[in-house]
Order: C-alpha cells, then structure tokens, then sequence
C-alpha cells in the first residue's frame, strides 16, 4: 500500500499537480534534499511549487522501488526540461492515516 502512495506521488510531481500533492502531505511533513530542509505542509508545498516553476517538465522514471513497514525508498533518473539528468534517491516515510510524513531526497550518480 505504502508503495502505491510513493508512486502516486511522484506520478502527481512529474505531473506538477500541487493540489494533489497537497492531499498527500501530512501536516507535520519534513522535506528535505541535497540543498534545503523544510518543516511543515505550507513550507513544503512552497518549496514544491518553486520546483514546478523552475521547470517546464519533469519527467521521473522509478528504476527501483523497496518497502518495508513505514517506509518506501525509490531510486529515480529524473529529467528536467528534456536534458538535465538527475538520479535521485527518494526515502519518503508514510503515516497510518497513509499521508506523506517525510522527503529525503539524496542526489546519486548515474553510472551502476
């Protein structure tokens, strides 16, 4: 189920569907990547939306996907705008309520 979460999410980013996005944050949500931490739903949906503007698309394909209880951690290749390449790590937590407690975002490399 966890999983099913995960992927909607990252389905809703790719789609820079922020009222979606909203739905799936807890209150409490902790977003965090390789250049700024945020507490809370309105801080992190200003940081989402500042992604979204930066970007006229964002394509993510999930090259690997694991879950455990509370848990989901995918390995995505991310392109932004057709040309910039990221691969990213996603470790988002979910809550019983299944609303999105935390993004950690780490930044990897390309090559396997």
């Amino acid at each position: 189920m966890r999983n099913k979460i995960a992927l909607l999410y990252l389905r809703k980013y790719a789609e820079k569907d922020l009222k979606s996005i909203e739905n799936l944050f807890s209150e409490d949500i902790v977003l965090r990547d390789w250049k700024i931490r945020v507490v809370g739903k309105k801080n992190a949906l200003d940081e989402t939306r500042k992604n979204f503007e930066s970007a006229n698309s964002i394509e993510i394909e999930v090259l690997y996907i694991y879950e455990n209880a509370e848990t989901v951690a995918a390995e995505l290749k991310i392109t932004v705008d057709g040309s910039e390449e990221l691969f990213v790590v996603d470790v988002i937590t979910i809550n019983a309520e299944g609303k999105i407690n935390s993004i950690r975002a780490y930044l990897g490399r390309g090559d396997s």
